[in-house]
């Protein structure tokens, strides 16, 4: 018995061995298949479950005023996603979820059925991160977190106009946002991150690109004339149920845009379903017949020809001028005036009968060498150029409503850039939107003597006599000229509609600032540019001169 036994155990103890031996060899082959042979392969799987290249969101650059007042920022925020093939998608993390982000969990459910063999699905963009840290902590699978930027206009509707908005994915789309996006805008840097099974992100693994911040944008704009003229204007198209307004500042010594306003205007710190007419800078963008206030460029066309000076005399009288079959009247007879009672009494008639004893093509040539007929250099998207007969072959009674601004188009910042040109003494500044670091460039239009001649005559509009008396500013020496155009419909000029204009600048003594007042369709009683612009101009111009520390010329 104890024999047999001694002769099985051999056999069987060799099997085991054997047995193991194999195992240990299967698991040494297995170990070369996953390490050796099978290793790119699996990397590659592991990697492509655990290892995601992010991209890092790049800020904005902040665009400023002149003084370095932030006009648009942008602020961290998160948006949240959804990998639909990890959700979850049961009752409780929906209500979760949809509380947290004000949505309806039927809503969510839907989207995510109609996305189901995506990875991505947004659920909702730009939410507050104290509301992104409360979902993270929920910790729901295929739910996560994207930090983005979102666009705020601390100045909001003020300064809308000129400063634009971005889109929720951060690109301009209105205004300077728009015309200096590539600027702004900045580079997305790139990570190559460890993510776990939730998606969270455990370690970084390579930095493949850092984000680059957008550059900074110092406007010319000063964030307190800015908010000023906006608030002036506003009031006085509410006050006389105009259809919409327009008013511009313009530093006289550099061309810089000081402010830019219309009314309506918008919020661009909401986000609205379809672009309407008040994302539209009337400013730069609407063109409009000037009226009177070209006169000032008529009368500096005479004086310039050697042919007048201020004091030479025309007759007025009876009150209006036949030219062939059609006629120019004044609002009354005015009898003999002189060059500078004309621009006083802002006369059609007198204007009529100057500009056409000159050469026909002078003030066209003058007008297009002021700018007029082109755009500025404002830069400013979508700005219109306007128009500016100059074939050379305009008949006796064009010529004579172009000397008193009809049958031309401008914008408003064409015309203040005109009267800018003159309150600098006949030399033309290039306007600039963006802040100016050197001494600007410069051209002269008119002799130094013939602009002063006209300033000295513009001074005396706002005079007791004059049709802008309420353009006056207390303590300074003003200088100006309204202007009352009839609208065009479809039949015509109609009686009804007009526009009030006022153009004008101060201190006299030494021009620093021009403004330019345009107010659209007036139908509240009043529509003469001294009754509905000149009062805008006034207060404007007051606070601006003050803001800007500007001594008093006037005793």
């Amino acid at each position: 018995m104890r024999q047999s036994d001694t002769d099985v155990r051999p056999w069987r103890f060799y099997l085991i061995i054997g047995l193991l031996i194999v195992a240990s060899l299967a698991l040494v082959a297995r170990m070369l298949q996953l390490t050796v042979v099978d290793r790119a392969f699996l990397q590659k799987q592991g990697n492509a479950r655990t290892l995601r290249t992010i991209h890092i969101p790049a800020y904005r650059g902040m665009i400023t005023d002149r003084n370095g007042y932030p006009l648009a920022i942008s602020t961290p925020v998160n948006s949240v996603w959804i990998n639909p093939q990890e959700f979850d998608a049961n009752q409780a993390n929906l209500h979760k979820i949809a509380k947290l982000l004000h949505e309806n969990p039927t809503t969510i459910m839907k989207r995510l059925q109609n996305n189901t063999g995506r990875e991505f699905v947004y659920l909702k963009r730009h939410i507050d991160p104290a509301i992104g840290a409360q979902i993270e902590a929920l910790q729901i699978p295929g739910v996560h977190l994207q930090a983005e930027f979102r666009r705020f206009y601390p100045e909001g509707e003020s300064a809308a106009h000129v400063v634009g908005f971005t889109n929720i994915d951060d690109v301009g789309q209105e205004g300077l946002e728009l015309a200096y996006d590539d600027w702004l805008r900045g580079v997305p840097g790139k990570e190559l991150v460890l993510k776990d099974r939730y998606g969270h992100v455990v370690d970084i693994v390579d930095v493949k690109r850092k984000a680059k911040p957008g550059d900074q944008l110092t406007l010319s704009l000063d964030h307190r004339i800015q908010y000023l003229a906006y608030r002036e204007l506003k009031q006085t198209v509410q006050d006389n149920q105009a259809k919409s307004g327009s008013i511009v500042v313009l530093d006289v010594k550099t061309g810089e845009v000081l402010g830019m306003a219309n009314y309506p205007s918008y919020n661009p710190n909401q986000r609205y379903k379809r672009r309407n007419d008040n994302f539209r800078n009337r400013a730069v963008t609407d063109v409009f017949e000037p009226g009177s206030t070209l006169k000032a460029f008529s009368v500096a066309n005479a004086i310039a020809s050697g042919k007048y000076t201020p004091t030479s005399k025309v007759s007025t009288s009876p009150g209006y001028y036949k030219i062939g079959h059609r006629t120019v009247r004044d609002g009354r007879d005015n009898g003999t005036l002189d060059l500078t009672g004309i621009l006083q009494h802002s006369s059609n008639v007198g204007m009529s009968k100057v500009t056409l004893s000159l050469a026909p093509e002078s003030l066209g040539n003058l007008l297009e060498s002021m700018g007029f007929g082109t755009r500025t250099d404002s830069g400013f998207p979508g700005e219109a150029a306007g128009s500016l007969p100059m074939d050379g072959k305009q008949d006796p009674f064009s010529l004579a409503t172009l000397s008193f601004g009809y049958s031309l188009s401008v914008t408003t910042l064409q015309l203040a850039e005109g009267y800018a040109e003159l309150a600098s003494g006949g030399v033309k500044h290039p306007v600039s939107l963006v802040k100016l670091d050197g001494a600007p460039e410069s051209e002269r239009i008119l002799p130094h003597q013939v602009a002063n001649q006209v300033l000295q005559m513009l001074e005396t509009v706002v005079q007791p006599g004059g049709t802008g008396t309420r353009g006056q500013v207390p303590g300074y020496r003003v200088l100006g000229k309204t202007g009352t155009t009839r609208i065009v419909g479809p039949n015509g000029y109609e009686a009804d509609h007009h526009n009030a204009l006022f153009v004008g600048a101060a201190p006299a003594s030494d021009p620093r600032i021009v403004i330019a007042v345009v107010v659209r369709d007036p139908t509240g009683g009043k529509f003469y540019g001294g009754l509905v612009a000149a009062p805008v101009f006034a207060n404007v111009m007051s606070g601006s001169l003050r803001l800007l520390d500007v001594a008093p010329d006037k005793a």
